[in-house]
């Protein structure tokens, strides 16, 4: 280290202090990892005397400090003194033993705009496809001796030094297992790359020691950021303070700064048992810096790469989108805020999609006491917390995959509770039809809305059937109903060409729950649940009995305008009227036999007497060279 010459004198003390961090330079640093100068971004303050500044400045451009020219300006004694920090041509050629020069701070051309403008989830342009035969190979190399042999034999199939990123980042997610019990010491162990590639083992510091170790060796610009997270055992606006939780890396790409998270790419440690999966992540290579500060918030300010840089508190208030919200293609959600209370007993929570998505959403961990309706790039939730108090609302989301995965957690306060809101505990999700009740082959319904309010206890829904579907429907509510077949006896359907109509008559006032299921008539399997409504009455004078029994041939197309009811009144003479279509002959059989004849409209007509029977049949001849006669309905007489 040299000084500039100059006219004016230069004071002992500064002498004595550019003496001093040479000798520091010559003696090289700590080897502690906080010490380490890769570990310790730029402290918030400014500069403090020029001493403070040279100690700083060698902190971060490198403890080897040969062929490297300290220029230092001497200015009369009313001015301030101040640093010129440059490297010379030796310097930039030699670097270090592997080659690399020392990585430099993020400065303003590396701070993205905020906030993200949803073009992408990277911080540079990638097509991920590039990338297939690169990820497969890089998977599958396996440890020899070392790690510079490793990372000479993942770099034979990369040639930029994006690739060379890339097989690093995909090697360490797919071979190095979060060690769970290193990380919940008090004490961070510092992990070796020989000691993580002998186990395969590490915990957070580990992993971003050795991503950086090998980018290094590659030849690429890589730097450890240490600072807190929102990952495994955070809560719902948690404070952060003391030390950092978390540690992961920066990469100099393309002439700007991005950022990894090998740890949390490589997989993730389930909450109840406490044990790590390897479940690839890709939202954290490269990520966008507005959205890895949701869950990311680095010592250094700058390593945030935003403009302008987010607060400590403003991290710990803002609402957290995990990883999954991204990933399974969600935009945003309203509202922003983690925190939220209930407005007259409610609180509503939309999100945006990119595209249409199935969602879910657990109160207290039960689907209950909401209404959750699809939205053809998103959905819309209405919850009615069931007491006073905190709530914890969590909403899934399905995405490509068969498997909902948590997108976002709410922290629901309510202060009042309305009770003639209570729900059915039987009104699973979604609620109305939607664009998913189309892709199952239910069209163009009657009533579009999710909720049918009706004065009389009686309702009419109808909807178009695709060609091939079946339909099958349910009617559920907290009081009422309980067995599978008197939840269907209050529904009775008629197939019209290719629109289904559910007639309902509700068994008294109440909320319930009418569930829609469908089926491929050609394909095994069961009925697969579509959507429900949620049929309102306030009525208390309502008590409609149940529609009498029809079996598997009772057939598309026919139609039963009376007797409705399914049970009828003892001693008495009852009209019948329905439309069958393709038979020959119909009759009521009670404790006598009573024949129904075909009018000029196509209706089939007669009367029967329920005297001295317990139940009724409607049976029918579908030809007439035969003599068997079938079941189609069933009545009960009541005996009171």
């Amino acid at each position: 280290m040299e000084l500039k010459k100059d006219s004016n004198a230069v004071s002992i003390d500064m002498l004595l202090i550019v003496h001093s961090e040479k000798r520091r330079a010559a003696q090289g640093t700590h080897s502690d990892r906080q010490a380490d100068p890769r570990a310790l971004p730029q402290r918030r303050g400014g500069i403090q005397g020029i001493g403070n500044g040279i100690r700083r400045w060698q902190k971060f451009e490198g403890s080897d400090v040969h062929g490297t020219q300290l220029t230092v300006e001497v200015h009369p004694q009313d001015a301030m003194p101040q640093l010129l920090k440059k490297f010379s041509l030796a310097k930039r050629l030699q670097g270090d033993k592997n080659g690399n020069t020392r990585p430099r701070q993020p400065g303003a051309k590396d701070a993205h705009a905020y906030p993200w403008d949803r073009s992408s989830l990277k911080s540079m342009p990638l097509d991920l496809r590039q990338f297939e035969k690169l990820d497969t190979y890089a998977s599958q190399v396996t440890v020899k001796n070392g790690l510079d042999e490793l990372v000479s034999d993942l770099l034979q199939e990369a040639h930029s030094d994006l690739e060379r990123v890339r097989v690093i980042w995909i090697w360490i997610c797919h071979h190095i297992e979060y060690d769970i019990e290193a990380a919940q010491e008090k004490d961070r162990q510092a992990f070796k790359p020989t000691d993580i590639l002998r186990t395969q083992k590490t915990n957070c510091d580990g992993y971003a020691g050795l991503f950086e170790k090998m980018c290094r060796i590659a030849g690429v610009q890589c730097m450890t950021v240490p600072g807190y997270s929102k990952g495994f055992g955070y809560q719902t606006g948690q404070s952060f303070s003391g030390e950092f939780d978390h540690a992961w890396n920066a990469v100099y790409l393309e002439g700007r700064w991005h950022l990894v998270d090998s740890t949390w790419g490589s997989g993730l440690v389930d909450s109840t048992t406490s044990k790590f999966t390897f479940l690839y992540n890709e939202f954290y290579f490269l990520t966008h810096p507005a959205l890895f500060i949701e869950d990311h918030f680095p010592d250094n300010k700058n390593w945030q790469l935003l403009k302008p840089p987010q607060s400590l508190k403003q991290f710990e208030s803002n609402m957290y989108h995990k990883s999954e919200f991204y990933n399974k293609g969600m935009l945003s959600a309203h509202p922003e805020t983690s925190v939220i209370k209930t407005v007259n007993g409610k609180a509503t929570v939309t999100i945006e999609s990119c595209a249409p998505t199935l969602f879910m959403f657990m109160l207290n961990g039960k689907q209950e006491q909401g209404l959750l309706s699809l939205r053809k790039n998103g959905m819309k939730l209405d919850i009615y917390p069931p007491t006073v108090g905190t709530h914890k609302l969590q909403i899934f989301a399905k995405g490509n995959s068969d498997i909902y995965s948590s997108v976002l957690e709410y922290t629901l306060k309510c202060n009042y509770v309305d009770i003639s809101v209570r729900l059915p505990a039987e009104l699973h999700q979604p609620v109305g039809p939607s664009w998913f009740s189309e892709q199952m082959g239910i069209v163009k319904p009657s009533h579009p809305d999710p909720i049918i309010h009706t004065s009389d206890g009686r309702c009419s829904v109808s909807f178009g059937v695709e060609e091939g579907i079946s339909v099958l429907a349910s009617l559920h509510g907290d009081e009422g109903p309980i067995t599978e077949e008197t939840q269907r006896r209050y529904i009775f359907q008629v197939q019209r060409q290719k629109r289904a109509e559910l007639k309902v008559q509700l068994p008294q006032a109440g909320k319930f729950a009418l569930k829609i299921f469908v089926k491929k008539r050609l394909e095994p399997g069961n009925y697969v649940f579509v959507f429900n409504y949620l049929l309102c009455c306030t009525n208390t004078k309502v008590n409609w009995p149940m529609f009498p029994e029809s079996f598997g041939n009772w057939g598309q197309d026919n139609e039963l305008l009376e007797p409705l009811s399914g049970v009828l009144p003892a001693n008495r003479n009852i009209p019948f009227k329905l439309k069958l279509h393709g038979i020959a002959k119909a009759l009521v059989k009670g404790q006598d036999t009573w024949p129904l004849t075909l009018n000029r409209e196509g209706y089939w007509e007669g009367s029967c007497s329920t005297a001295g029977c317990h139940e009724i049949y409607v049976m029918v001849l579908e030809n007439a060279n035969h003599n068997f006669y079938s079941y189609i309905l069933k009545y009960k007489v009541n005996t009171q």
